[in-house]
């Protein structure tokens, strides 16, 4: 199998790229990168694409929401667009999957709710395909509360999708949800395609479990990838399809740019990407 591509997830420096796109990704190019995973990108084609360009960096894969009226993010959300404009952006840009990022908890909480969400992102692919694009779905640990004979509300989602639907997999929010995240990268298969390689101290709840409480991402302890709790070296070697190895902090410890460095250095020291 070929080694992931590396890249890193720009809502880990959305201030930092909001004040000056360019200048970000100049310093991730620098930094040793070849790829990003595009954010909030919708709004804004010809100026990503212009700016990547410059920079000389791709993004081959997007966040962007295709199952809800708001993208959810722990510090707001965002109005969303209609899937075609969505899209539209994404060839734009020169992405091929679009990947939606986040589902409300309580929809995964029901077998019924699970089999809407796994029947409309078949809808979604279908659509996307005639923008030669695919899609994709990447998890928090909502998707690990429920369960129904047995199955976690993720892996019926996995079993009610599409073989054409790709996986992300964010690590850190497998692990939060009590997932054995190396067990659980073999079981998907090659229909794991990106992993979200981010490490920290697990919360000792789940934050969107019911009676949980808000969840804001400065409440969390996220350390440099490595150092922490998460298996990342072990998931990563459980892959058997993964083209992305993404860097993301949902809440950077310090530098942001220092500190997606020294997770790029685990990942290159450790071998894991190309």
């Amino acid at each position: 199998m070929a080694l992931p591509a590396a890249s890193v997830q720009l809502y880990t420096l959305a201030n930092e790229f909001s004040a000056d796109p360019q200048g970000s990704l100049d310093r991730l190019a620098e930094i040793g990168f070849s790829n990003v995973e595009a954010f909030d990108f919708v709004r804004r084609p010809a100026e990503i694409r212009a700016a990547l360009d410059a920079s000389g960096l791709a993004s081959p894969t997007g966040h962007a929401p295709l199952l809800s009226d708001q993208l959810w993010t722990p510090d707001g959300a965002i109005p969303t667009p209609e899937p075609e404009v969505v899209f539209a952006a994404a060839a734009e840009i020169g992405m091929t999957t679009v990947i939606d990022p986040f589902v409300d908890p309580e929809r995964w909480l029901t077998a019924d709710g699970v089999a809407d969400i796994a029947e409309r992102l078949n809808r979604a692919a279908e659509q996307a395909a005639t923008f030669g694009l695919t899609v994709g779905y990447h998890n928090h640990a909502q998707e690990f509360v429920a369960s129904f004979d047995g199955q976690t509300a993720y892996a019926r989602f996995v079993e009610l999708t599409d073989a054409r639907v790709e996986l992300e997999l964010d690590l850190f929010w497998a692990l939060t949800g009590g997932q054995d995240v190396p067990a659980l990268v073999a079981q998907l298969g090659d229909r794991l395609t990106a992993v979200h390689v981010k490490d920290g101290v697990v919360p000792t709840t789940n934050p969107w479990a019911p009676g949980a409480g808000e969840f804001g991402s400065a409440s969390l302890d996220q350390r440099h990838a490595g150092t922490a709790d998460v298996p990342l070296a072990e998931a990563l070697r459980a892959g058997t399809g993964i083209r992305y190895a993404i860097v993301e902090y949902d809440s950077a410890p310090g530098d942001v740019f220092e500190d997606i460095a020294a997770s790029l250095a685990f990942l290159k020291n450790g071998g894991f990407v190309a």
